[in-house]
């Protein structure tokens, strides 16, 4: 057994057990054999990062017969003694294993639905039973197209009593072609909410720890650590109780008579809810006022009061609305208007270039002001007519870039200038902008042929990158299938069509991308003997 570093029995924790495979040890599963720590437990002790608990249990005969259940019954008890002692949050208990122990995850799944999250089968076949194996559990099963242990129609088989468990659209999903040294990973359709499954198929033998592009199994390189934690990762508490830690003493700068920036040191959250956010709290004396909240550890609080004293501390929350214990107290002064009444003047000349699908440069000319401008509030409407201008950024200079617009849609804006006694100068003229169909700036797709044929071709991968400067949380692709053309299967994405108009959204272990960023899906199609065009027209959106 291996307890996180940090482990606080006040913090419920994941659970996870590694079954080994036969004539494997317990040991094996825990040290990593001679890949060492980066494959302990499958790869994924290191990449949960002391959020998880992890077990390791010892088969008799050095595998899992299950005879007469014993081994469930072994299950049962090892669970019940852990729990009894460790904090476990048991909405997130998870079994994984490789051939035999691959078969022992899959008799859990069938025999404990109800008593664990999701399992991981890696090369595996019905060697340990299935009693029951009519209950939906979230299910990844991993395999390798020339398996001479375990062919990989048994493990085609595992899979598919979960795609009818957990309803799911039946498909054939797409394999990579054999010498390729490639994998597909396909994420099923139409399965029922919070019971995904997931195949993942490779060109290689018996092993759980394939590399692309080599014959090699290496732990320390292989892609499956990576598969396997996205998608147990994805799954969240539904008991967290555990607050955040609390942020650092915020620091303040770029104090006015009328705002002031707070930036801190993040929080962590580790009940299994994630970081939400962060609320900033003035101190009264009494219930003290929320000014402001943010979803970064940094905010601009507008709005104050000139040459006033406030005492402000930050509480992070998680997504459960568990809220942190306070920062640190921290003490500033707005300035004084010192008699400064005068407005700047109205910004001048206010242009938009570079418009995109999901965003629009600003420019204007220089406001002036009796003492001095201080910055620029950038001021946006909905629509060509109607609506309300609301903030939604400012600028110390005369340039702004807005981001994360939506496509083929109509924006006005205006610009105002502030002085340092917080006088506001009237607005600019007005600027309208029409988004474009397609999305440059946010996000791009790029397609790769991986294979074809006469009748047929297959797309992997299709690369999505996270073109802007800020985080996405998802991406959705349209491109245009040739006449004739016909989807035959899509993985890692959740596809419709419209005539020869596919659209893929991403799913819930590929949505989000930091700036520079990249994931990727893929997808097959048939077409008529002869044809040799291939998809065109991709576009990405993103918010």
């Amino acid at each position: 057994m291996r307890i996180p570093d940090n482990y606080n029995n006040n913090n419920p924790y994941r659970l996870i057990f590694g079954f080994h495979w036969l004539n494997g040890t317990a040991n094996d599963v825990d040290t990593g054999g001679s890949s060492g720590f980066t494959w302990s437990y499958y790869g994924l002790r290191q990449l949960a990062n002391n959020t998880a608990i992890f077990v390791a249990p010892q088969g008799l005969n050095n595998g899992w017969a299950n005879s007469g259940g014993e081994d469930l019954t072994f299950v049962d008890d090892m669970l019940r003694l852990i729990e009894a002692d460790l904090c476990v949050d048991t909405t997130q208990r998870f079994a994984g294993g490789f051939s035999y122990g691959g078969g022992m995850s899959y008799a859990l799944a069938c025999a404990r639905a109800t008593v664990f999250r999701a399992v991981a089968v890696y090369s595996g076949a019905q060697l340990s039973g299935c009693s029951g194996g009519t209950q939906p559990i979230a299910y990844i099963g991993l395999h390798g197209l020339r398996d001479n242990v375990l062919n990989i129609s048994l493990g085609r088989s595992l899979r598919d009593t979960f795609v009818r468990n957990n309803g799911c659209t039946p498909q054939n999903p797409p394999e990579p072609a054999q010498g390729s040294l490639t994998h597909v990973v396909t994420a099923y359709s139409g399965c029922r909410s919070g019971y995904p499954v997931v195949w993942a198929a490779f060109d290689g033998g018996h092993t759980p720890g394939p590399v692309d592009g080599s014959t090699a199994d290496d732990g320390a390189r292989t892609w499956t650590k990576a598969v396997v934690w996205n998608f147990f990762s994805q799954f969240q508490s539904t008991n967290d109780t555990t607050p955040p830690t609390s942020p650092g003493t915020p620091a303040v700068s770029n104090v006015t008579a009328t705002s002031a920036t707070l930036t801190w040191t993040a929080s962590t959250d580790q009940g299994g809810s994630g970081l939400a956010g962060y609320n900033v709290y003035r101190v009264t004396g009494t219930t003290d006022p929320l000014l402001g909240q943010s979803t970064t550890n940094s905010i601009t609080l507008t709005g104050l009061t000139a040459d006033t004293e406030y005492q402000v501390y930050v509480r992070a929350r998680d997504g459960a609305g568990n809220l942190s214990a306070n920062s640190a107290f921290v003490t500033f002064t707005t300035t004084s208007t010192g008699g400064d009444t005068t407005p700047p003047t109205a910004p001048g000349g206010l242009a938009a270039s570079g418009t995109t699908a999901g965003g629009t440069n600003l420019s204007w000319a220089a406001s002036t002001d009796d003492v001095g401008v201080a910055g620029y509030d950038i001021l946006r409407a909905p629509g060509a007519t109607g609506g309300t201008f609301a903030q939604v950024g400012t600028s110390a200079t005369t340039s702004y870039s807005d981001t994360g617009l939506t496509p083929s849609t109509t924006y006005r804006y205006q610009v105002r200038a502030r002085d340092a006694a917080g006088n506001l100068s009237p607005v600019s003229d007005t600027v309208q902008v029409t988004t474009s169909g397609t999305t440059t700036g946010t996000c791009s797709a790029t397609p790769t042929v991986q294979t074809q044929w006469g009748t047929g071709y297959v797309i992997q991968p299709l690369t999505i990158t996270n073109t802007s400067t800020s985080t996405i949380t998802n991406w959705t692709v349209t491109f245009t299938l040739p006449a004739g053309h016909t989807l035959t299967g899509s993985w890692n994405a959740t596809v419709t069509t419209s005539g020869q108009t596919v659209t893929a959204k991403s799913v819930s272990f590929n949505g989000t991308l930091a700036p520079g960023a990249t994931t990727s899906f893929g997808f097959q199609a048939s077409r008529p003997g002869g044809n040799t065009a291939l998809p065109s027209g991709y576009t990405c959106t993103s918010a």
